[in-house]
């Protein structure tokens, strides 16, 4: 930041200094001239012509260095014939005259004097009582005129060399100062690396407050990461404790019923496995996938299985076929195939399943949501009794067959992705509706 920060204030500076040396300079000359210009019309003004024709001035010119030899200030006239009419400064040297015929002023620099540069203008005029054409003609070394631009030039120069220097210090003071929150931020992350903090800390400049609070929020995702991972090796290790009790107690006393009690015991296990898996692979797609399952299919699909294992219950879908979900075909798929199949186990006959999309707010386009509401005709569940029965093993209906895992799952699932679902009394079977609502997709 600083090497390019001197770069271009380098440049712009240089620029700059270009132009306003340029600027300058042809203020001075233009002054320079003035001078001359004055001095060249004060000769034309004073000029007449004399009884032998030759050019004479009225009154002497007031400028003293006209009557000093080699002065640097010089005036000649010339034209008509005559011997050309110069002041003494120049002696024994003579002005070379241009190359024009017009009456305009021209102005020139000439290296004639070999030993001095010299600033010349001259202008063509007519006197009275006189036919002929003479050359005026006055000039001045260009000593002063650029020693006048030398001084310029080097003040410029150290003027906005100094400018520079102090523009490189403020730009490294800035960057300096200004990324200096940036290495409390690095020592806050190292801390936090060794373990000395938790979180990054929070009092920072504006500008990066919002890096800090995603940082944090890493942070905190990781230690929920974490957290979960230790709580489902727990809950695996819990769920296999017992059968794995059932199975050791069966064979210590050398049961006959050892191979259906570790049958029975195997796929509970099994059950409990696959619950975790299920899971386990939906916290990892969470974190790489931004999938876009479509519902319909997949809802037909499931009704077409479970119109199969079921074959005395009819499953009836409708609502919005072009609904997406934002979650994996699979994890979509295991989901509803939990809800249809527990209506359709504990129903009465008749399965509903409704898709409807929820819009979010206006500013915050793809915030909606999908619900898909899955009514049923059966007993339903008391409402006291409806948030336990999301807890692993929890059965209402002990007669038939499963493992109380499938709500459970449901809702570990639709958790993961940022849904939900929750239990209701359905208006129009009466039995039990399922509300799940997922993360809608474009």
């Amino acid at each position: 930041m600083i090497g390019i920060a001197s770069l271009w204030i380098g440049v712009l500076l240089l620029l700059g200094g270009l132009a306003l040396d340029r600027v300058l300079t042809q203020a001075i000359t233009r002054n320079f001239d003035a001078q001359l210009e004055y001095a060249l019309t004060a000769m034309i003004a004073s000029s007449e012509i004399g009884p032998d024709g030759e050019v004479r001035f009225i009154q002497p010119l007031g400028d003293p260095r006209f009557l000093e030899p080699y002065s640097g200030f010089y005036w000649q006239v010339s034209g008509g014939g005559q011997e050309p009419f110069r002041s003494r400064s120049l002696w024994d040297r003579a002005l070379r005259a241009g190359a024009h015929a017009d009456q305009a002023i021209h102005v020139y620099d000439s290296d004639e004097f070999a030993d001095e540069d010299l600033r010349v203008l001259e202008r063509d005029a007519r006197l009275p009582g006189s036919d002929a054409v003479w050359r005026f003609q006055v000039a001045s070394t260009r000593g002063g005129l650029d020693q006048q631009i030398g001084v310029l030039r080097s003040t410029l120069a150290l003027a906005f060399a100094a400018l520079g220097a102090g523009l490189v210090l403020m730009a490294a003071l800035q960057a300096t100062f200004g990324l200096w929150p940036l290495r409390r931020v690095r020592r806050a992350i190292a801390a936090v690396r060794e373990g000395r903090e938790s979180r990054v800390e929070t009092n920072v400049p504006g500008e990066i407050e919002p890096l800090v609070a995603e940082l944090n929020a890493l942070l905190a995702h990781n230690e929920n990461q974490a957290e979960e991972a230790r709580r489902h090796a727990g809950n695996l290790a819990h769920a296999l404790k017992t059968p794995l009790t059932v199975i050791q107690n069966e064979a210590t006393a050398n049961s006959e019923a050892l191979p259906r009690v570790v049958m029975r015991e195997a796929i509970t296990m099994r059950r409990q496995v696959d619950h975790h898996l299920a899971r386990a692979r939906a916290v990892g797609r969470r974190g790489v996938s931004q999938a876009r399952t479509p519902v319909w299919p997949s809802l037909q699909s499931v009704e077409r299985a479970v119109s199969h294992l079921y074959p005395n219950v009819t499953v009836d879908i409708s609502g919005a076929r072009n609904a997406k979900a934002r979650l994996e075909r699979q994890d979509l798929d295991e989901l509803l195939g939990n809800l249809v199949e527990n209506a359709a186990k504990y129903g009465g006959g008749r399965v509903f399943v409704t898709v409807e999309q929820v819009p979010g707010p206006p500013a915050l386009l793809g915030t909606g949501f999908v619900e898909i509401l899955v009514e049923d005709d059966g007993l339903g569940i008391p409402e006291a009794e409806r948030e336990s029965i999301f807890e692993r093993g929890a059965r209402l209906d002990t007669n038939k067959p499963g493992t109380g895992l499938g709500l459970a799952i449901v809702r570990d699932v639709a958790e993961i992705y940022g849904g939900s679902v929750t239990l209701e009394e359905s208006e129009d079977l009466g039995g039990l509706l399922a509300r799940l609502r997922l993360p809608a997709a474009p």
